[in-house]
């Protein structure tokens, strides 16, 4: 086999393998930091909430065989983050400065790669979207298995697209967190044994953001392809986040408003949940994928059926919340 191309092969299994060293490592300690129930939780039972401990020394293990796939402006502030966020799962930060840091690593990515390019304008615009994207990702990170999900699916299109579009090293990148975090999703699948917690949802986020701008800049897709690979996150918490600011709640309050916490508590359950969502998430891989090749106009056409689609279930969660909410 090809050198080269064994080298882009080796580093997603190194990452898949080191993850599972380190999730027997974490699970033989007792003093790791736990999730404990709270008025807002969907679990019953504490939980570990160590499994960036796990996933973020694994990727970078990973990344070690393709040390010049992903940019040092996307590399450094995911270490950044990872670091701020391990505190902030142990003692506890706050919110201010938690968001003060996504905005750095967001803003570093924007200044090294867009600016240069696209403007200030635009880095401001991908600071602001950046940052989103790495709290969404946390936001959305409250039922089992589904942050692990999301993390497979929309890494493994990136990789897939990447590999496509001629860059195998990227591909292997992203391929690297793919199958890190369906390691993951081996303990993390309801009835959940530990949490990505915050030092492993908020550089995931930052990644399924910044690796896109990359990909992006680099012509391996469009601009709109990590929007839709990512968009049953994007959509849910975007729509809940707004809703909140409209009716002037503390949008930074932890609370079981987003549409996947409504399937929950309607009686689906963790694991249903999860599989209605894993669908919804592999079709939206797959329509990214096919949609690269086809002409500008169909592209459009997709998207708007994409978008329909939301707007309908959506409606029907909306329905079916309003007329067998549980009480709150």
């Amino acid at each position: 086999m090809d050198e080269g191309l064994t080298q882009y092969i080796v580093a997603p299994i190194v990452s898949a393998c080191a993850t599972w060293g380190f999730l027997r490592i974490l699970e033989s300690r007792h003093n790791v930091p736990l999730d404990r129930p709270n008025e807002r939780s969907l679990h019953a039972e504490p939980v570990p909430r160590v499994g960036g401990l796990a996933i973020v020394p694994a990727i970078a293990a990973g990344w070690a065989f393709v040390p010049s796939a992903v940019h040092w402006a996307i590399c450094l502030p995911a270490v950044f983050l990872f670091a701020i966020s391990f505190f902030d799962d142990v003692g506890g930060l706050r919110v201010p400065f938690r968001l003060a840091a996504h905005l750095l690593a967001a803003g570093i990515v924007a200044a090294a790669l867009l600016q240069p390019q696209a403007g200030v304008t635009a880095a401001l615009a991908a600071t602001i979207a950046i940052a989103w994207m790495t709290n969404l990702y946390n936001f959305m990170d409250g039922a089992d298995g589904l942050a692990g999900g999301m993390a497979f699916i929309g890494f493994g299109s990136y990789g897939i697209a990447a590999w496509i579009g001629g860059s195998p090293s990227l591909a292997s990148a992203c391929l690297a967190i793919a199958l890190a975090c369906l390691v993951f999703l081996s303990r993390n699948f309801h009835p959940a044994r530990v949490f990505l917690g915050d030092s492993g949802s908020i550089p995931i986020g930052f990644l399924s953001a910044a690796l896109g701008v990359q990909g992006w800049l680099e012509n391996l897709w469009p601009a709109w392809f990590p929007l839709l690979v990512f968009s049953p996150f994007v959509v849910d918490a975007s729509v809940t986040l707004l809703r909140r600011c409209a009716r002037r709640e503390r949008v930074w309050r932890a609370h079981r408003d987003h549409y996947y916490q409504r399937l929950v508590r309607l009686g689906w359950g963790h694991k249903k949940t999860a599989i209605a969502e894993y669908v919804l998430m592999l079709s939206c891989g797959l329509l990214a994928l096919f949609a690269l090749k086809q002409p500008a106009a169909a592209q459009g056409t997709l998207l708007a059926a994409c978008a329909l689609l939301y707007l309908l279930l959506t409606a029907f969660i909306d329905r079916a919340w309003r007329r067998h909410a549980p009480e709150t």
